[in-house]
């Protein structure tokens, strides 16, 4: 075999490992049987500490959330309430027939999909119709001020008083195929039938969503949910509806019957959750671990040790992994570990990652799933973005945060039919915890493979 021929295989080898994602028998079935090629081992101690998000996140979500919840592990508190607007759909109408133009039940209906705590934890919930338009081409966050968007001083238009399980309903309706989980909000019915007497005078005002939310009519620009008091469970809102109920004539049927138009929180309009977090200091003292906390809560910061490593050989692997501390309290209200978490340079998140709608791209940012058979993290192979450092480093262009990046947990929106064609990164605003191995006593291990031509 000629120079050229061994130089030829030997870069198969190399462009074989870097794809491989795995470390356990790297490039050894494929090197060249004239060892122009050693493989060396390494591992460096990558530096952990927690970060505080400071209650604010990009709040982009099409799920809501409702509650408050003190974490039984950790004694830390959620709480949160939200904002939403209701989306009108072209060609809304009312019958023609409207039985004495008499609007008969107006109310709100916020549909739970999910929830963690006590079901029968009770809670005070105000609402307070918005005073000012939401502009869908803004971006929220979950620090967001209502009181910038309502009068928080005047008297609210709703109180209720609500458990998640609804004891007005009885178990057999409850555990019905058609039943659908929700807080009933009656509201006052001269709401319902101010919109119905503008929309016989203008039916136009409803042609489109951003003429409804404009009109000035009663609640059109959307309301904000409360939680006044409470404590136990936390309630993920999947939709809220305005309701407006009346009696009409049907001409098919040749009967008098109940009728409904519906407004809906939906993803074409803003739906903007505040979440506040208390006693997180609790777990920022803790020197001894790092932690993830969701929602807007804590993310891991990974400073890498770009300065140790060898990048005079090729790097074919370097893998990073972070271990999660077990509970030590038990609960049947315990909070979930989450399940996505997104390895992103601190530069780039703080320059809008995700405002941009970034996606991991296995350069400089990278998605791994919880495992729960080893109770890990693991990001198989950084080695591009380790070279990004380097090169940013070497032509002058790193910043202060050029070897740092951020540990985040997020949900990831794949193409329906797929699981592996991500299209959406959102923060994960689930109820979720982790303690991770790292902090100032116990470094994180990162493994790193090289390999170079031996001189012959």
């Amino acid at each position: 075999m000629n120079l050229k021929s061994v130089i030829a295989v030997f870069v198969s080898c190399v462009m074989f490992i870097s794809c491989d994602d795995t470390t356990d028998s790297l490039g050894i079935d494929m090197m060249p049987p004239t060892d122009l090629v050693t493989k060396h081992f390494a591992t460096y101690g990558v530096t952990t500490e927690s970060y505080p998000v400071g209650d604010s996140v990009l709040a982009r979500s099409s799920m809501s959330y409702l509650g408050r919840f003190t974490d039984p592990e950790t004694g830390t508190i959620v709480k949160s309430d939200f904002l939403a607007q209701f989306y009108c759909n072209e060609g809304f109408a009312f019958p023609s027939t409207v039985i004495d133009d008499k609007i008969t039940k107006t109310e709100l209906r916020l549909y739970i999909d999910d929830f963690i705590g006590d079901s029968l934890a009770s809670f005070k919930l105000s609402v307070y119709p918005l005073t000012k338009v939401m502009d869908a081409e803004d971006d929220y966050y979950t620090n967001i001020n209502p009181a910038l968007y309502c009068d928080l001083e005047e008297e609210p238009i709703a109180v209720k008083w609500f458990t998640i399980a609804d004891n007005t309903i009885s178990d057999e309706d409850r555990w019905s195929s058609n039943y659908y989980n929700n807080i009933n909000i009656p509201l006052p019915e001269s709401i319902g039938q101010a919109i119905y007497d503008e929309y016989r005078k203008n039916p136009d005002v409803f042609s489109n969503t951003e003429t409804w939310i404009n009109s000035g009519l009663p609640c059109s620009k959307g309301f904000y949910f409360k939680i006044e008091s409470g404590d136990g469970a936390m309630a993920y809102i999947d939709i809220a509806r305005f309701n407006l109920y009346f009696r009409y004539h049907d001409e098919d049927y040749k009967k008098d019957t109940l009728g409904v138009c519906q407004f809906a929180s939906t993803e074409e309009v803003v739906q903007a959750t505040r979440f506040e977090n208390l006693n997180l200091d609790v777990l920022l003292d803790d020197k001894e671990a790092t932690y993830l906390k969701s929602p807007a809560g804590i993310f891991t910061l990974v400073t890498l040790p770009t300065d140790e490593i060898n990048f005079n050989d090729t790097i074919n692997s370097a893998r990073l992994v972070f271990t999660r501390y077990n509970d030590k309290v038990e609960s049947k209200f315990k909070l979930g570990i989450p399940q996505k978490v997104l390895l992103v340079r601190l530069d780039d998140y703080i320059n809008g990652y995700f405002e941009k709608y970034s996606l991991a791209d296995n350069k400089t940012s990278y998605l791994t799933s919880f495992d729960s058979s080893t109770n890990t993290y693991e990001f198989s192979n950084i080695s591009l973005l380790l070279t990004q450092c380097l090169q940013e480093k070497k032509n002058g262009t790193a910043t202060e945060n050029w070897n740092k990046a951020l540990l985040i947990p997020v949900e990831a929106t794949y193409e329906s039919g797929s699981t592996s064609s991500l299209v959406k990164l959102s923060h994960d605003f689930s109820m979720g915890s982790a303690k991770l191995v790292g902090g100032a006593n116990d470094k994180v291990t990162l493994e790193v493979i090289y390999s170079n031509f031996n001189e012959k």
